[in-house]
């Protein structure tokens, strides 16, 4: 769980600070409670997927690639909150559950999410199967798609 809720903090710290190395972040990090080193922040900020952007105030900041974020488009997300009917989790596997013929595509909106905690995915015709990281991670994918719906 600290990895997800660091990650959460650091998409929190860029949006608030124009953050541009890694060893900012680390020392930003290091401010809120986060024992981290510089090693730790590259593997974060590569598996959030985040860029350098231009900055007011510096020449470069990071941020969240939102260009590439299916999950906020307004279509995609009607479409999971019309089709699922449940999200369970049983240790670190996921079964979400859609109308029939519905799988594939809530599947497809699952994956352009780009979780870090989630492993693989398999997409049937009315049944999705996530492999999660852990049983921790499985919790926070579950939490994560469930606000979707709601």
């Amino acid at each position: 769980m600290e990895k997800t809720s660091r990650q959460d903090k650091i998409i929190e710290l860029i949006e608030l600070y124009e953050v541009d190395t890694q060893a900012e972040l680390a020392d930003l990090l290091n401010g809120v409670g986060y024992d981290v080193t510089q090693a730790t922040v590259s593997r974060d900020i590569k598996e959030l997927g985040l860029i350098k952007v231009s900055g007011r105030e510096k020449k470069f900041r990071y941020a969240v690639n939102r260009a590439d974020d299916r999950n906020t488009d307004n279509k995609n997300l009607t479409l999971f909150k019309n089709c699922v009917l449940s999200i369970d989790n049983a240790n670190n596997l996921i079964v979400v559950k859609t109308l029939s013929g519905h799988g594939n595509s809530a599947g497809i909106i699952i994956d352009d999410m780009k979780l870090p905690d989630i492993l693989g995915s398999i997409a049937g015709d009315d049944t999705i199967l996530i492999v999660a990281k852990s049983e921790t991670s499985a919790l926070a994918v579950v939490e994560k798609l469930r606000k979707i719906l709601h």
